[in-house]
């Protein structure tokens, strides 16, 4: 059944980007910008069949039950509501799946377990400034075969916080995760990082549903259990020291 529903996901994953692609490439004022939404439905219900064999799913539709109307080319607003609807019954879909598969969860481990691996590998020197572990970090997300702009963002994805703004170092916004690195130089700096990550934490909890810090130490934390205690909570939040 998992391998099903992965494939299923997957296809959905496909079917979205196509949505979106379209999207990108088609102009707002174009008349022809939603005139596919009847074949959109169609993959879309197909997808939904699949899923619905493997498990329960409230609040979606099918659309070869509600068929959906032939829509003139003039008709610009109704096209674009129907196409919506399709859209956001996708979302669904795939949000369905990813609570069943766990696959946001099994994404953000892995980049968890990857950074921890490979990042130390990546800094030959001892680095100066925090600068260069993101741009370290940057390199092996794209020998990774991440795309900037598609599968993550960097330092971009701003949240408002009172009258200031905070911007993680990274963003994944597929899997709901915000990035943020910490360069830990002397004792004082390791204890004012605990302060920093306990403030982002109240911030990029309102946008993001996972947060991971990573902080690359230049031998100032002895005890990396003390350090993380009441902070990585091995769910949302979830905390890497890398040493040098």
């Amino acid at each position: 059944m998992i391998e099903e529903l992965m494939k299923t996901y997957n296809k959905c994953i496909s079917l979205r980007d196509a949505i979106i692609t379209l999207l990108d490439n088609t102009p707002k004022e174009s008349s022809g910008r939603y005139s596919n939404y009847r074949s959109f439905a169609k993959q879309y219900t197909q997808l939904a069949r699949e899923a619905l064999q493997n498990i329960k799913i409230s609040n979606i539709e099918l659309y070869d039950e509600n068929p959906i109307p032939r829509i003139a080319y003039d008709s610009y607003r109704e096209q674009k509501n129907y196409f919506e609807t399709v859209y956001m019954n996708l979302s669904i879909l795939i949000s369905s799946l990813e609570n069943n598969l766990d696959v946001k969860q099994n994404e953000i481990l892995k980049i968890k377990d990857f950074l921890e691996t490979n990042l130390r590998k990546a800094i030959h020197d001892t680095p100066k400034h925090e600068k260069t572990i993101q741009n370290a970090v940057e390199n092996l997300l794209i020998g990774r075969g991440y795309t900037k702009g598609i599968d993550y963002d960097r330092e971009t994805g701003r949240v408002k916080v009172s009258i200031k703004e905070a911007v993680p170092d990274f963003i994944f916004k597929k899997i709901g995760l915000a990035l943020e690195i910490k360069f830990s130089t002397t004792k004082l700096k390791s204890k004012q990082i605990v302060d920093e990550i306990n403030a982002d934490i109240k911030a990029y909890n309102k946008e993001y549903s996972n947060l991971l810090f990573l902080i690359y130490d230049i031998g100032t934390i002895r005890d990396e259990s003390e350090f993380k205690n009441d902070i990585d909570n091995k769910t949302d939040i979830l905390v890497i020291i890398v040493k040098h």
